[in-house]
């Protein structure tokens, strides 16, 4: 049990230390952490199926597993930190997609065979103390459960990144001599000297792990200021000719010697006569406050979402910055943007800085809904501005689809939308005609009196007249394109397909929104069909073969629990705000589930847990609840934290559940169908984390693809 306990425990503290790692090393490019998932759940199913000799575990083989997967996850954060020059990079530049994945393998791979390999072993001992793969599967889950609030503490501490990674060989060390072999004593002390080892290294790490951390930090930023890992990633800054330089998982959010801040506070508040309160969401940091206090407004009231951010970055700004954020007339909140606009003011400008909609915490200030909100917060002649980046000249078929998707979310919201062209897009949007004559706006800024480096009549008037806007507008008449929403963030699609196309520079030319945005009813009739008829001709196929027909039931529960639980994260997250406490507590709260489903079959009679009955029962229970998902993601109000905590809850315990009914049927030597049916669940949940967060939600949308996974789990039935 005890092996057990340590897998599951070591299993999620080592995948959240090296994605947020991995994270970082790829510039926070959403794909490659969705890839490092997938990869992170196929290298475990292949370790939980590499054979073991003899009949079972023996000697010290479990203790030196436990030692080996917990040592190497601070090898393996070193490792991720070099790795772009390990692998030949350019400082801020992309490695080439092949050396990419990787790098990604060679930092995933290791850990995650280790852990598969040391579950099998575990469980193998556990059934062989005639206990049950179910029982061992629901003890593997508590030692998740464990993790998951571990870690959900430790972040809302603010323990940082390599401090987590040394804590997890500490326990690793000592859960490996927590007992003594007495069969093997010459095992024992090597076993010892080595755990003592390794012990004694994660203690000095943990003891200067601010040094090492910063130590390995420099090999990417040699000109390092600070750098901190909060709960929304990592932010690091450095100095160089006396510009400092922020950069948010290694990729650049800003500079103190750039113009950005005055394109879009100045452009947007000179649409406005007068604009007495300014709301920014996010940017201060930027110098958007500096620049919003020359129109001499009443009020700004600066909203950012992350303290600890703005607490690291803050003391090595300029002194105008730092000033501006002090004024009088400027007002620093701390507070999730969305959930700040249901209960603020009104205002005459909404200023958006919340970076790329390249991520699901992005991409929800780019949506259909969040104008929508902004809208009940602008006066009659308010103005919301936002920016975008594109290309200045040409835009492909795939940049064309993703701007139309952030264009006309706005467009469905204000009846007055305007599209500055350039490198960087500024969007205007008003209830109330904008300006467009550049002499009146040039005249406004001029009248204010306000001095700028950049933003100037002779720049206005460029961008006014630009014949490029022209063909934004005519771009913007096309039909068939989706549009980003909170349901459907077909920007996810976009992002990481643009991303990919840096490297396939064919893929420029796809355009995922033909047929899918403009698609006829018979065509929706056969898609969904499609989706009934497929699954069930496999699951029909393999219904004769007695292993075959658990493990494909064991690969769709986790391949169903998989999307289910992303559809409901998003929700959550779309709803009530990027609160990484919150997700925590429901990462938790779905491995509470797993472990509850896993246990309470375990422990119920053979005669009724392993009946037709019960197994179609449980199937048909996931594919109910699945169903009421699809209905609370398509619901615009909001989700609350207990009731998503108690929907995740209720999908983990039913894929514990069948898995746990598949484990206990007819199985006979239960040893043998351990590898295979941890390797399917694994499988499954590695698919669904992959196509469901970059096929089935960005293009169906949360409710359809929830729908989607109730035919697939009520299909399910066949297997039984």
């Amino acid at each position: 049990m005890q092996f057990l306990i340590l897998t599951g425990l070591l299993a999620l503290l080592g995948q959240v230390v090296l994605l947020r790692e991995l994270n970082v090393a790829f510039f926070g490019v959403e794909l490659v952490y969705v890839l490092a998932i997938g990869a992170w759940m196929c290298g475990t199913a292949l370790g939980s199926l590499v054979p073991s000799r003899g009949g079972g575990p023996r000697g010290s083989a479990l203790r030196w597993l436990t030692l080996a997967s917990g040592a190497a996850i601070p090898l393996d954060v070193a490792f991720v930190r070099a790795s772009r020059s390990l692998l030949g990079g350019v400082a801020g530049a992309y490695l080439p997609f092949p050396l990419q994945l990787l790098g990604l393998l060679l930092a995933v791979l290791p850990v995650s065979l280790l852990l598969g390999l040391l579950f099998q072993r575990a469980a193998r001992a556990h059934v062989e103390n005639r206990h049950t793969l179910a029982e061992a599967y629901g003890i593997e889950s508590v030692g998740g459960l464990a993790g998951g609030l571990a870690v959900t503490l430790l972040l809302h501490w603010g323990v940082q990144n390599f401090a987590l990674a040394a804590a997890c060989a500490a326990i690793a060390a000592v859960g490996a001599i927590a007992r003594d072999d007495a069969r093997r004593p010459t095992a024992t002390v090597t076993l010892r000297s080595a755990s003592a080892l390794v012990l004694c290294a994660a203690v000095m790490a943990l003891w200067r792990g601010g040094d090492a951390d910063r130590a390995m930090t420099r090999w990417n930023h040699p000109a390092l200021v600070a750098s901190r890992d909060t709960p929304y990633g990592r932010v690091t800054v450095t100095r160089a000719e006396g510009q400092v330089s922020v950069f948010e998982n290694d990729a650049l959010a800003f500079e103190t010697q750039g113009t950005a801040a005055e394109e879009l506070v100045h452009l947007a508040a000179i649409q406005h006569p007068n604009p007495r309160r300014i709301l920014l969401l996010g940017g201060g940091l930027e110098g958007l406050a500096f620049e919003a206090i020359k129109h001499q407004p009443a009020q700004i009231d600066d909203v950012e979402m992350d303290r600890n951010t703005v607490e690291s970055v803050l003391p090595h700004l300029p002194t105008r910055i730092r000033a501006s954020l002090r004024s009088p007339s400027v007002r620093l909140t701390f507070a999730d943007p969305r959930r700040f606009l249901r209960s603020s003011g009104r205002y005459d400008l909404i200023l958006v800085a919340m970076g790329e909609p390249n991520s699901g915490q992005a991409n929800r200030f780019f949506t259909r809904e969040f104008f929508t909100e902004c809208s009940t917060r602008l006066t009659e002649s308010g103005v919301l501005a936002y920016r975008l980046q594109s290309a200045e000249n040409i835009w492909t078929p795939l940049l064309t689809g993703r701007m139309l998707s952030l264009l006309r979310a706005p467009a469905l919201v204000f009846p007055h939308v305007v599209v500055l062209p350039g490198t960087t897009n500024i969007v205007l949007a008003s209830p109330s005609p904008l300006l467009d004559d550049p002499d009146a706006l040039a005249a406004r800024l001029s009248e204010r009196n306000v001095r700028t480096r950049l933003v100037n009549p002779q720049f206005i008037r460029y961008l006014y007249t630009n014949d490029r806007r022209a063909a934004i507008e005519r771009t913007l008449a096309r039909p068939g394109t989706l549009v980003n929403t909170d349901t459907r963030p077909v920007c996810y699609q976009y992002a990481a397909l643009l991303w990919l196309s840096k490297f396939f520079p064919g893929l420029s030319t796809w355009d995922i929104a033909a047929g899918a945005g403009s698609a006829t009813w018979a065509g929706t009739a056969i898609r969904w069909a499609l989706a009934v008829v497929a699954p069930a001709i496999l699951f029909a196929a393999v219904r004769r073969g007695s292993m075959a027909r658990r493990v494909v039931l064991v690969l769709t529960a986790g391949l169903a629990g998989m999307v289910l639980e992303t559809v409901l994260l998003l929700h959550f997250q779309a709803r009530n705000g990027v609160l990484y406490q919150d997700v925590g507590l429901l990462l938790t709260a779905f491995m509470g589930g797993l472990a509850a489903g896993a246990l309470v079959m375990a422990r119920v009679p053979a005669r009724l847990s392993t009946t037709s009955i019960a197994g179609s029962g449980i199937a048909v229970c996931l594919a109910v609840q699945a169903f009421l998902i699809a209905r609370q993601a398509g619901d615009a109000g909001g989700a609350s934290l207990v009731a998503t905590a108690s929907s995740l809850s209720l999908v983990g315990a039913l894929v514990a559940a069948l898995f746990a009914f598949a484990s206990l049927r007819a199985a006979g030597n239960q040893s043998r169908i351990i590898g295979p049916l941890y390797a399917a669940d694994l499988a499954g949940g590695a698919l669904g984390a992959v196509a469901g967060s970059l096929l089935l939600i960005p293009l169906a949308g949360l409710p359809a693809s929830a729908l989607l996974m109730a035919l697939l789990a009520a299909l399910a039935v066949l297997l039984v």
